[in-house]
C-alpha cells in the first residue's frame, strides 16, 4: 500500500502570528494562503518536504455550536488543543534559534526516559510544538 501523509493541520487564533512563527522561526516556506470572509488558511512546510502543515481558524466548521467553539477557544488558551511532533539533527541549535526568536519555551533540552531526545514550545494559538533530537 502506497500511502503518505500529505497535510496536517493545527489551529491558529491570529494568522499573522502564526504566519511569523511557522514562516520567520521555523524557517518552513509558505505555499499557500487562502481567506475566505473574516478566516485565513495559511499552508506551510519545511522546504525540500513533501509534508505541510494547514494553519486553520478553529472551529471554521459551520455545524460547530457556539458552545463548542468557546470550548476550542478555552482549550486553545490552556494549550491543550492540538500539537505537532518535528524533528532535527542538531536540537540543541534549533533550540536556541527558537529561544533567541522569542518562541515561548515549554521545556528545554532534556533526555527522555523513552529514549528520546527532545525540546518543546507553544506556538502563537497555544499549540505544543515537540522537537526531537534525530
Amino acid at each position: 500500500m502506497d500511502i503518505n501523509i500529505h497535510a496536517s493541520f493545527l489551529p491558529h487564533d491570529d494568522a499573522e502570528a502564526a504566519l511569523r512563527f511557522y514562516r520567520d522561526v521555523l524557517g518552513f516556506e509558505v505555499r499557500n494562503d487562502v481567506g475566505f470572509n473574516d478566516m485565513r488558511w495559511i499552508t506551510v512546510g519545511p522546504k525540500g518536504q513533501p509534508v505541510s502543515i494547514v494553519l486553520q481558524p478553529p472551529a471554521a466548521d459551520p455545524g460547530i455550536t457556539e458552545d463548542e467553539r468557546r470550548v476550542i477557544a478555552e482549550l486553545m488558551a490552556k494549550g491543550s488543543f492540538a500539537a505537532l511532533t518535528l524533528a532535527s539533527q542538531d536540537l540543541d541549535g534549533v533550540f536556541e534559534r527558537l529561544v533567541a526568536a522569542g518562541a515561548e519555551v515549554v521545556q528545554e533540552p532534556a533526555d527522555q526516559p523513552y529514549g528520546i531526545r527532545d525540546c518543546a514550545f507553544r506556538d502563537p494559538a497555544g499549540n505544543l510544538i515537540r522537537i526531537n533530537q534525530l
